[in-house]
């Protein structure tokens, strides 16, 4: 099976090498959707979460954990996600003293990739338990619509009811497709906002318009914030995907109109 694609070959290194990181300039995406980069029209993050971090005690003795990365969206670049396991995987063996000196590491490596001050939280595998599982409030999936769009066309997108309201919507039929590797992206995107009420049809079809795209997780949440505000033009708006994890990463974008700091609760998905 080794001329099939997926049998081909990946070097996975096992010594410490920080030069793994690929970092992608966010700025030409943003001038491709109109976004000036000294005039950002949203805040935010990008949270990663890594399920296969380890490396070794100074006894040689493996240890596990988990880790979650904060990116500001500000950042100047976002890092390649398959870079970035890779980079994960050099840490195996090792050997460090305790998880605060692997977190040292983390974050001067990735805050130098990324251009800007990168968080790290380094968790043993038992405390995943205490993240909250995400319930939405109201999802609109069930909606019977007829689909046929398969690219984002923001056209989709109107306004039902101008009297003003405060909803948080949630459909889980995003996906889109890695600019990398062709792969399919799936998640789930949560819109809350108040304003004129968005049409909810309309917005699920626009959801899944994303499905033949190609674009990396951040640029799809930042097209829909985008799309959202120049068709619906809603008070506040925050956008919030959470994608399933792939190499085990899972990326989670939001972006806002105004400065919060949201939790990093799962869905049952993830």
């Amino acid at each position: 099976m080794g001329f099939l694609p997926l049998g081909q070959k990946t070097d996975y290194v096992s010594e410490y090498d920080s030069g793994l990181l690929f970092p992608i300039a966010r700025v030409d995406k943003w001038r491709d959707m109109g976004i000036e980069s000294e005039r950002l029209p949203f805040h935010g993050e990008d949270i990663w979460n890594a399920y296969e971090l380890s490396w070794l005690n100074k006894k040689g003795k493996p240890i596990v954990a988990t880790a979650e990365f904060r990116l500001p969206c500000s950042s100047p670049n976002i890092i390649e996600s398959k870079s970035f396991k890779l980079y994960l995987n050099s840490l195996n063996q090792m050997r460090y003293e305790d998880q605060f000196e692997v977190q040292g590491i983390l974050e001067a490596d990735l805050s130098a990739a990324a251009g800007a001050p990168v968080t790290v939280i380094i968790r043993d595998v038992d405390a995943m338990e205490s993240l909250v599982v995400l319930t939405p409030d109201y999802c609109i999936d069930d909606l019977d619509v007829e689909i046929n769009e398969y690219h984002p066309n923001a056209d989709l997108l109107t306004v039902k009811e101008t009297e003003q309201v405060e909803e948080r919507l949630v459909s889980h039929l995003l996906k889109s497709n890695c600019p990398v590797t062709n792969q399919p992206d799936w998640g789930s995107v949560f819109i809350d906002y108040q304003g004129g009420q968005i049409d909810h049809a309309g917005l699920l079809k626009y959801i899944a318009s994303f499905r033949e795209h190609t674009d990396f997780h951040e640029q799809c949440v930042e097209r829909i914030f985008i799309d959202i505000m120049t068709r619906c033009k809603p008070q506040s708006l925050v956008v919030y995907a959470r994608y399933v994890r792939r190499g085990g990463l899972d990326i989670n974008p939001y972006r806002s109109t105004s400065p919060i700091v949201l939790g990093n609760d799962r869905l049952a998905r993830q």
